[in-house]
């Protein structure tokens, strides 16, 4: 199998694990429970969220790093690092490689969390949010042949990406409806209080 056809396979699964962590990492900030919510089971969410974090950077790791096997377009190690002069699509293989710098600090930062501290920790998770709308620029807008093609929107893989953003963006929608119905901090103290 062509190289450039498996970084194909690995980009396209790594914008599914980082498509599923990125769901349930909404859930989990809407305080989500799967035994009194559906499926009605007891599962490990953080668990789910950590390994579909995992494996989406071990993709991303993976999915530029097969260019480098033989192949007909000549990718160096340093076109990987820094794509601005590589050999095909440089500004979209850009958004990929800064979506990819911004994967590495989230997932190294959240091993970390504990040492670093909530507030700090979430401030840097956020990145996720800017992230994500770079990785599928540069699902959308590569040629997955590195051959300069015009794209073609309604292509297996380019439609799969897009319900991939679709997903994301109808689940941070809901996140922020649901946000929105909840109460301020004040009635939450307040309701404490007339109970205490």
């Amino acid at each position: 199998m062509d190289p450039i056809e498996l970084s194909n396979y690995a980009g396209l699964g790594a914008i599914g694990a980082l498509t599923a962590n990125i769901l349930i990492g909404l859930l989990l900030a809407t305080k989500y429970n799967p035994v009194r919510s559906w499926p009605h089971r007891r599962i490990n969410t953080v668990l789910v969220h950590n390994v579909t974090g995992y494996a989406a950077l071990v993709l991303v790791l993976v999915h530029p790093a097969l260019l480098l096997l033989p192949n007909r377009v000549d990718f160096r190690v340093i076109d990987l690092f820094y794509p601005m002069n590589a050999p095909k699509q440089p500004w979209i293989n850009t958004t990929g490689a800064v979506a990819a710098y911004l994967l590495i600090v989230v997932v190294v930062t959240s091993y970390f969390r504990f040492r670093m501290g909530r507030t700090w920790w979430k401030r840097v998770h956020f990145a996720t949010y800017a992230l994500f709308p770079l990785y599928a620029v540069h699902a959308i807008l590569t040629d997955p042949a590195l051959k300069d093609r015009n794209i073609d929107y309604l292509d297996g893989e380019k439609v799969y990406v897009e319900l991939c953003v679709l997903a994301v963006v109808l689940a941070i929608g809901a996140r922020a409806r649901w946000q929105m119905r909840q109460p301020s901090a004040r009635v939450h103290r307040a309701k404490g209080g007339r109970a205490a």
